[in-house]
Parts: C-alpha cells; sequence; structure tokens
C-alpha cells in the first residue's frame, strides 16, 4: 500500500544532529497517522507515495519542527515551592505549576526541570529539540489502511517526540518518542 492521507505508517528511525551525533534510535516499529498530529508535517510530505521498506534521509531545519530556541522560556523558581523529590529531566505542564512561581509562564508549555540548586530550579519551556537541525534516517516497517476511529482521533498517541508530561496518563516514562 502507498503512503497516502489517513493511512497508518509503522516507522523506525535514527535521529542525528548536524554534527553527526545519535539523539534518538527507533529500533522497534512505532505506528503513526498521515494527516493528523502524529508527526511533523515536513515528514508527512517526505513520506507521501512511499510503499513498506523505504528508506528515507531528511534534514529538517529547527523553524520545520521544534522552532528556535526561545530564552525567554527559561524561568528560575524559588526551590521551596517544588516538591523534595524533583528530579533533573522531570517535564511538568505549565497550568500545573507550582502556586507562587513566575506568572509570565505561558500555561500551555511543557517545562523540563534542567538545573536543581539549593535554593533555586531552572525550567526550561523549549522542546529539547528547539534550535537543533537534525537529520532523521526513516525506515517504512509496513502501511496500512487507518480505521474510522483513528482518522476521527486525529492521532495514535505517538506524536514525534511529543514529551510527556508528569500529569499525562499514557504509559512510559518522559521520553522523545
Amino acid at each position: 500500500m502507498e503512503i497516502t492521507k489517513h493511512c497508518v505508517v509503522a516507522l523506525t528511525w535514527t535521529l542525528k544532529d548536524t554534527l553527526g551525533e545519535t539523539l534518538d534510535v527507533l529500533d522497534e516499529p512505532v505506528e503513526f497517522l498521515i494527516g493528523g498530529k502524529d508527526l511533523l508535517p515536513v515528514i508527512e510530505d517526505a513520506l507521501q507515495g512511499y510503499l513498506a521498506g523505504a528508506k528515507i534521509e531528511l534534514q529538517i531545519e529547527p523553524e520545520q519542527a521544534f522552532g528556535d530556541f526561545n530564552d525567554q522560556l527559561i524561568f528560575l523558581e524559588k526551590r521551596s515551592l517544588f516538591p523534595a523529590e524533583l528530579e533533573t529531566g522531570l517535564t511538568m505542564e505549565g497550568f500545573a505549576l507550582p502556586s507562587g512561581c513566575n506568572p509570565d509562564a505561558p500555561k500551555d508549555a511543557i517545562y523540563t526541570v534542567t538545573d536543581i540548586y539549593p535554593e533555586h530550579v531552572v525550567l526550561d519551556g523549549n522542546h529539547p529539540l528547539a534550535g537543533i537541525a537534525i537529520r532523521i534516517s526513516l525506515t517504512v516497517e509496513h502501511v496500512r489502511e487507518a480505521t474510522d476511529a483513528e482518522i476521527d482521533s486525529g492521532t495514535l498517541g505517538t506524536g514525534f517526540f511529543r514529551i510527556q508530561g508528569i500529569h499525562d496518563t499514557a504509559p512510559g516514562n518522559d521520553t522523545l518518542h
């Protein structure tokens, strides 16, 4: 079956930065809905017309992916506002930031705890890949028709590099895929 809008593709990939450093490897196939919210538009466009077994190499610039790094999304907050078990790398949704955090912090962002100091916590509202051009080697493992339910939902719940917050109910941990 050829990849078109409203089909499901199972992909594996290796993701690298422009210096060749591996950022992510997806070696077990994961299904994504084409024509929904699962993949970046640049990846969906590149996949159109391919069949299972295809191998595709892409370079994706920041503006096509996760945007430029925005230093206005870095916030220094009081350590006392957060639980003692707070760890670097933990993510939280903006609407769930503790009371007393900067009111200018956008509520629709997902923040990553990047540093913890005795008196302060650094929160970064940028996507971990913001500002980075990425190279992705994709393999189309299989293609199938999407069900009506999948099309209606607009997603299989496996968005490309969707960061799961601490309040998400999806299984697994805070991963990039």
